[in-house]
């Protein structure tokens, strides 16, 4: 009765974890670091990618903007989540929350289409390595990024604008612990047919096209990765593609259990455990799926902190 007692007429009430109040010191605890890593752990590898010439190509183009899109993401969810486990104030605005499911969809889009993108220039590289540079110049990977944007915020727009229209019901309540599309569905009074037709129709558009990609070529890899004659070169390439293709089964597997469903089925728990899984967990694992298992990458990183140049002495 409390937290209900706090909304107004136009606030949201994220309700999120309040159901387990003898839990939230640990989870406080627990998604303030794993927010600090994952923020620090993209901002790195953004740096050493924009210090270190020899990182100065398109794989990691590709991965810095990758990172700076986890931060964003990061930020856009987890500070708030901190603030409502500490001080208990679970309103929401009705344009912050609007503001939150903007953002949150618009960078979801993004993770996705680049996600598509790293592995059109994984193939490339592998499939095509004479090809290469006439294929994946620095113009064409300006445009595919810039496209990338341009398309996930508009999208996300076009979404954002049909939910500022529907009335709520009187509760207001948000069984999550940001505003995400499904509950907020559950709350809306207003006839949703044409929002959930929208959302459909990009989400098959946003989902199955670039997974469609990333899949076919990962095959064309596999493929190319079989004819090698040298163990060792099978055994370096078939560990890039298991990381990256973890990520996408990760990423893909969470929004697909949540997004591609009725919302008349949607459960609350699970989409909460879904959530937790993309809007935490895998911004915070790709540092060090992307980066750390990369020699030039650890080098960059090397150079960056002076280690190397303190060891020498």
């Amino acid at each position: 009765m409390a937290i209900r007692n706090q909304t107004s007429i136009s606030d949201f009430l994220l309700l999120g974890f309040s159901h387990h109040p003898e839990q939230q010191p640990l989870l406080f605890g627990l998604f303030l670091a794993m927010h600090l890593v994952t923020v620090l752990g993209n901002l790195l590898i953004i740096l050493a990618i924009v210090s270190d010439q020899h990182l100065h190509t398109p794989m990691y183009f590709f991965l810095a903007n990758l990172s700076f899109v986890e931060t964003c993401f990061s930020c856009t969810i987890v500070p708030k989540v901190l603030v409502t486990i500490k001080t208990q104030q679970h309103t929401i605005s009705h344009t912050g929350c609007l503001m939150q499911m903007y953002f949150f969809m618009a960078l979801t889009l993004l993770d996705d289409f680049l996600l598509a993108v790293m592995a059109y220039d994984r193939y490339v590289a592998i499939c095509l390595p004479l090809h290469y540079t006439t294929i994946v110049c620095p113009q064409r990977c300006l445009l595919l990024v810039a496209a990338s944007w341009l398309c996930a915020h508009l999208l996300a727009f076009s979404l954002t604008l049909l939910m500022s229209q529907f009335s709520f019901c009187a509760s207001h309540s948000i069984p999550h612990f940001f505003c995400d599309v499904p509950p907020l569905l559950k709350l809306a009074c207003s006839d949703t047919q044409i929002f959930q037709v929208t959302m459909l129709t990009e989400a098959v558009f946003t989902g199955m096209i670039p997974l469609t990609c990333v899949l076919v070529s990962y095959a064309h890899i596999m493929h190319t990765i079989l004819r090698i004659p040298s163990a060792g070169g099978k055994h370096k390439l078939f560990s890039t593609c298991g990381s990256h293709l973890s990520v996408v089964t990760l990423f893909y597997g969470t929004l697909f259990l949540v997004y591609f469903q009725p919302s008349s089925s949607y459960s609350a728990d699970m989409g909460m455990v879904a959530s937790v899984v993309y809007t935490m967990v895998i911004p915070m694992l790709n540092p060090f799926i992307y980066s750390l298992r990369n020699r030039d990458m650890k080098g960059a990183l090397w150079r960056l902190s002076g280690w190397r140049r303190c060891s020498t002495l």
